[in-house]
């Protein structure tokens, strides 16, 4: 019989401690420990309560949209489970004047609010973000101030109704068109924008209005987009400014003052030729009418989301690290 010498190296001893070895296709750091199911198991479990809070009213409110008053008397109030579907709350809607010219309203104060307010914020963030320009420490610090220190909603109320705004519909967009933070962050972001891009535009003879548009814009799209988003869905969102300056003028109502004083007030639609979508203009409307509104103003913030989320990231966090 032939006998078989193994050599064994002192890292493959049986005795000698096991090393785990990590899969060459892995992207984990090789610092990182490997996950565990305890911690895998509380992740999943802390994303599956999340996404219920966020998606489980979404779909009360959209199925309560879509009930008849029968499923909604049995339910007692808001409908969590299908029982009697039907399409005619959205029909009756959409057949009143006032939810439309809301709709349409809404639709303008939200896209010439945004233009102007991302005209001004980009122009004052890349003077801000000049540390040759004139003045910019001490407009700064004049803009910090104003975060934190305000006259207060009178002295606001006093100054636009004397300057004509009450019942004008510049009172809808200029008093918010300035946020001091989407400024800041616009700011941080310009900063940070590559100074020999811009040494070499200026030695070829463009001035601050071509850098603005062919350098620091192309390159700042990230956070253009995201600050976008913001001054839009505030925009949407407004119904404050509307009750301070045009609060018997239901023809320039926006569509979330419209649900507010449906919804919240339990009256039919001020300023409907057929006095709300009830008989009377007393008349509270039905809760799957009242769902169908709120449906109504998510629709386009559902629309616009996905093609802004990307930016999300890339945009806010940068801008705010940098600088």
């Amino acid at each position: 019989m032939t006998n078989t010498l193994t050599i064994r190296s002192r890292g493959d001893r049986r005795d000698g401690p096991k090393v785990r070895r990590r899969p060459a296709h892995s992207s984990r750091p090789a610092w990182e420990e490997p996950p565990t199911p305890v911690g895998q198991a509380a992740k999943g479990l802390t994303i599956g309560a999340t996404l219920a809070v966020v998606l489980v009213p979404l779909w009360i409110i959209v199925l309560t949209s879509f009930s008849t008053p029968g499923a909604i008397n049995r339910a007692g109030g808001l409908v969590l489970w299908p029982d009697g579907l039907t399409t005619a709350s959205y029909v009756q809607m959409l057949e009143d004047s006032t939810v439309l010219s809301a709709l349409v309203v809404s639709l303008g104060i939200t896209v010439v609010g945004t233009a102007v307010a991302m005209v001004v914020s980009i122009l004052c963030a890349y003077g801000l973000s000049r540390p040759r320009s004139l003045g910019h420490r001490f407009i700064l610090v004049l803009l910090i101030i104003t975060m934190f220190v305000n006259g207060g909603l009178i002295p606001t109320f006093l100054v636009v109704t004397g300057l004509g705004g009450y019942g004008a519909w510049w009172a809808l967009i200029l008093p918010s068109a300035v946020s001091v933070f989407n400024i800041l962050v616009l700011r941080a972001f310009y900063s940070e924008t590559s100074g020999e891009l811009i040494d070499a535009a200026r030695m070829d003879g463009a001035g601050d209005w071509r850098i603005l548009w062919s350098i620091v814009l192309p390159t700042s799209r990230a956070v253009t987009a995201v600050i976008a988003l913001f001054y839009g869905v505030g925009y949407w969102n407004s119904f404050f400014n509307v009750m301070l300056y045009m609060p018997t003028d239901a023809e320039k109502w926006p569509l979330q003052y419209v649900l507010l004083t449906y919804v919240n007030r339990g009256n039919g639609m001020p300023g409907s030729f057929n006095g709300g979508f009830g008989n009377t203009a007393t008349q509270t409307a039905p809760l799957s009418l009242q769902m169908a509104v709120v449906v109504l103003t998510l629709v386009p913030l559902v629309l616009v989301y996905p093609f802004v989320q990307k930016h999300l990231r890339t945009g806010v966090l940068t801008g705010a690290i940098k600088g």
